[in-house]
């Protein structure tokens, strides 16, 4: 069996510094290493080789220093490596990158490609996608677990969903992302380091995959950075001192009587990211679409957010919204779509689009996108979003920026899209030069419009024509957390770091959480440790949220977890360790264990509401 791994030199996020004065990072001494997540992939395939037979390649594409990261790779088992090396490939977005891997490795005969979710620089998770698309094969994205029956050529792999997993079985040859769980960490020892020097790597340069190089680098991207800016937030700072009884009923009293806890609530908007200029110059039929995605028998809320800022957007340009429903059984939303801001529903409903596989979809979206070519379309940054998206985009061609926290209009009228990189410390406008432009937009990172009941869309039924068979089956769908489903709604988040101390101890906290209503989040460290499921990781590798009310309890307080509640209306840390970064992120905070905080905050809570 060939497998081909592809693999990313990335910086250390915790040595990059961002100058807000010049908006530009100093990168000038930070050491790279390879992103965490293709190393874990990487894992996997030599485990898949020794059980199977046949040989690992990695694959890297960088400048000479990137050999280092294939070094690494080789120690670690690889049994060879390509370094596509070429001053042609500098500056390649997303698109141009999975081109020119896919010209790389089209070259070969692979039966398997693995790389990891996303690189921990840009968090995009297109690559993977976008690749599979130029090489023409199936793709599973964000996969725990991966078999492989060398016998038939078939793999079944687990992947991730918000909800829970899914079981995905298929043919060979075919692009695995991989998430954390499909492989531990394995480090190489200084003999595996020292015999890595033997073993064959090959340099590739642009000339050996195309005598056409515009294809590659800054000129094949239809994508650009803008600037980089810090990401601002609004926080009251405030510590509430006293003995934990008088903290805590502080906090209480503030919390009922100041915010409108079990009332009307009375918190603040954080300002926003995206700029949209006022009659902007290049306006003309740019109608703006919302790809709507379903669950179960309701719209993801991130879907009404996404309408509340296509509706902004549309207004400036003198254009109007259009969402599109794909799906089975779906025609039935269309109602309240109109009342969120579609001016036109686009409908396919057909019972062989159940359930959601990226064939398909991606099918119905291509075809209707190529055909009506709409200026802006935008989908959600969720498990569905980050698969459809990618392939999407890559079939025609266009430019597409992931998981953005915000958008804009420049005076030209481009839509500026803001994506969080290096960690989440900066937030870097991005422009399409394709059209239409195309993004992704995390849940809870938008406000939620007001609905109108009495508005009413045009509503336009879509054939599925020629709709291919699934390469890909989809079965075994389980749902592990019923908090990960309330994230996207609820008002109240209670968010557990490691400072609680275990898994046992959340039993402690249930009382307070029923009583306010609160759905359970956590900090990855916390769901790497299993306490609670990765469905219900919130920051810049898992979800983002948008509640009322946030409270933090042992959470350090790390930029990649804050980032994730950075629209929560109100932000309440409790930890012992008075310089915790959290206490400069929360509107207020208590410094103490919960063990002496929670009980009286929840004493005075449910006295305040008339409970006995």
């Amino acid at each position: 069996m060939k497998i081909a791994v592809c693999v990313k030199q990335v910086p250390v996020l915790a040595a990059m510094h961002f100058d807000p004065e010049t908006k530009t990072l100093k990168r000038e001494g930070v050491p790279s290493e390879v992103s965490a997540f293709d190393l874990r992939a990487l894992v996997k395939a030599l485990a898949l080789r020794d059980l199977h037979g046949g040989e690992v390649t990695v694959v890297t594409m960088g400048p000479p220093q990137a050999r280092e990261a294939l070094a690494e790779c080789l120690a670690l088992g690889a049994d060879r490596a390509l370094h596509l090396c070429d001053r042609a490939f500098a500056g390649s977005d997303t698109l141009a990158t999975a081109r020119t891997l896919a010209m790389a490795l089209s070259r070969e005969s692979f039966d398997l490609i693995l790389c990891g979710r996303n690189s921990v620089d840009a968090e995009t998770g297109q690559v993977g996608p976008e690749m599979a698309e130029f090489l023409g094969v199936p793709q599973v994205t964000a996969a725990r677990s991966l078999e492989i029956d060398s016998t038939t050529r078939r793999f079944a792999a687990e992947r991730e969903t918000d909800e829970g997993f899914e079981t995905v079985t298929g043919p060979l040859p075919v692009v695995i992302s991989a998430a954390e769980d499909i492989a531990p960490e394995r480090f190489a020892s200084k003999a595996q380091q020292a015999a890595a020097g033997a073993k064959p790597c090959r340099e590739i340069h642009a000339a050996d995959l195309s005598a056409d190089l515009s294809q590659f680098g800054s000129a094949g991207s239809p994508t650009e950075v803008v600037s980089w800016e810090a990401v601002e937030t609004n926080r009251l700072g405030r510590i509430i001192d006293g003995t934990p009884d008088e903290a805590a009923a502080a906090l209480a009293q503030l919390l009922v009587r100041e915010h409108g806890l079990f009332g009307r609530w009375n918190v603040r908007e954080q300002p926003s990211v995206g700029v949209v200029a006022q009659s902007p110059t290049r306006s003309a039929a740019r109608n703006v679409w919302v790809v709507a995605e379903t669950r179960g028998d309701a719209l993801r809320q991130v879907t009404l957010e996404l309408l509340g800022k296509a509706a902004e957007l549309a207004h400036a340009l003198a254009s109007s919204v259009t969402a599109l429903l794909i799906g089975s059984d779906v025609a039935r939303f269309a109602a309240t779509l109109a009342a969120y801001g579609a001016d036109e529903v686009l409908i396919a409903d057909d019972p062989r689009l159940s359930p959601y596989t990226t064939d398909c979809f991606a099918h119905v979206m291509a075809d209707v996108v190529q055909r009506v070519r709409p200026g802006i379309v935008l989908l959600p940054a969720t498990a569905y979003g980050r698969d459809l998206a990618p392939r999407v985009a890559a079939r025609l061609q266009l430019g597409l920026t992931g998981d953005c926290i915000d958008l804009g209009l420049d005076p030209a009228g481009r839509l500026l899209q803001y994506k969080p990189a290096f960690g989440g410390n900066i937030v870097a406008p991005i422009v399409s030069r394709t059209v239409p432009e195309m993004a992704t937009v995390r849940p809870g990172m938008l406000p939620l419009p007001a609905q109108d009941r009495n508005r009413r869309a045009r509503i336009v039924t879509l054939e599925a024509h020629a709709l291919p068979a699934s390469r890909v089956q989809v079965s075994a769908r389980r749902a592990v957390a019923e908090d990960a489903s309330r994230l996207d709604r609820a008002d109240v988040v209670v968010g557990i770091g490691k400072g609680l101390g275990g898994a046992d101890h959340l039993e402690r906290l249930r009382p307070l959480g029923e009583l306010l209503g609160a759905a359970l989040c956590a900090t990855r460290d916390v769901t790497d440790e299993g306490w609670l499921p990765k469905q219900c990781q919130v920051g810049i590798t898992g979800r983002a949220i948008a509640p009322k009310l946030y409270i933090g309890i042992g959470v350090r307080g790390a930029f990649e977890h804050m980032v994730g509640v950075r629209r929560a209306g109100l932000v309440v840390a409790i930890n012992k360790n008075p310089k915790a970064p959290i206490f400069k992120t929360a509107d207020y905070g208590i410094v103490g264990s919960y063990e002496d905080v929670v009980p009286p905050l929840y004493a005075r809570l449910r006295a305040l509401r008339g409970l006995t």
